[in-house]
């Protein structure tokens, strides 16, 4: 099988669903402890309202600590033009978009309508590619809206075939609310495969059903090679009562290297950046793969 990418996301998706407001200088460190590891695509943070999201204010701070390191893309959030015109500022040359495939959520998570956001981003692209910047579309609940309920394949690949149109280079598919399973995950991608080419397509899976690896094989059969995933599966889903966070980096890497899967990561440095923000969050990881093997360790 070929390699696959990881977008870590724990430093912004992450900390973003995180009780605690870690300072900018912290999530630089994170931020070099997983670069170090090998993670070579790393959301650094989100050019939102601090008043709406006050864990990721200094994301400007964050961008302008980081050093260029060959090889390495360090990626931000954007909800609008005006977080655009930050990112680019602020030194950023790579941002995500955000829209969802539920109208439900779509209104209570941004206050717009599924076409309005979509509108709105059409403009952020044209602006992005006059700057050179590279832009990665999100859709969220691609599985199940809080609100709404079950969400229809089709309802997905329309929405992500509008992003992939408009100039996005990479789709990510979210289950927001981790309600997926593998019979779902595969009518997903075969429905979205049929607008966007699947190596332009990337899986996105929350763990709450403890289904995330699951559905990440997969995705991995039906032919997706990119993954976002949360060091120490930090986060969660604001508007989704009870929703975990991410996959954690750390069980997606066990799971790629038992099935002899390329990715360039070393496990063992991103469960000690696990260790780091775990501390400064005073909470222990969410990953069992790094609960695990640290135990292991304990008992030697």
């Amino acid at each position: 099988m070929e390699a696959v990418r990881l977008v870590e996301v724990g430093a912004r998706d992450g900390l973003q669903n995180e009780r605690l407001t870690l300072s900018p200088q912290i999530r630089v460190q994170l931020l070099q402890r997983l670069a170090d590891a090998g993670l070579q695509t790393l959301e650094a943070g989100a050019f939102v309202s601090p008043r709406w999201v006050p864990q990721m204010a200094g994301s400007d701070e964050v961008f302008k600590a980081l050093p260029v390191r060959p090889g390495v893309a360090w990626t931000a959030l954007v909800p609008n033009l005006r977080g655009l015109e930050a990112a680019i500022a602020a030194g950023c040359r790579e941002v995500a978009v955000f829209a969802a495939a539920s109208e439900a959520f779509s209104q209570r998570n941004i206050n717009c309508s599924i076409d309005q956001s979509l509108r709105q981003y059409q403009q952020v692209l044209v602006r992005a590619r006059e700057a050179g910047v590279s832009v990665r579309g999100y859709v969220s609940c691609v599985m199940g809206c809080p609100f709404s309920g079950p969400v229809k394949p089709q309802a997905v690949a329309a929405v992500s075939a509008s992003l992939f149109g408009m100039g996005c280079y990479e789709i990510s598919l979210g289950d927001t609310i981790g309600a997926g399973t593998p019979a779902a995950t595969r009518a997903l991608i075969q429905a979205c495969r049929q607008v966007v080419p699947v190596s332009a397509l990337a899986g996105h899976f929350h763990d709450t059903y403890g289904m995330a690896i699951a559905n990440i094989h997969t995705a991995l059969e039906a032919g997706v090679r990119v993954f976002d995933s949360s060091v120490g599966g930090l986060g969660g889903c604001p508007y989704s009562p009870g929703a975990t966070g991410n996959v954690a980096t750390e069980d997606l890497l066990y799971l790629l290297d038992g099935l002899g899967v390329r990715h360039g990561v070393d496990l063992d440095a991103v469960i000690e950046a696990g260790e780091f923000i775990g501390a400064q969050l005073g909470r222990p990881t969410a990953s069992r793969v790094a609960r695990a093997l640290l135990a292991q360790c304990t008992m030697a």
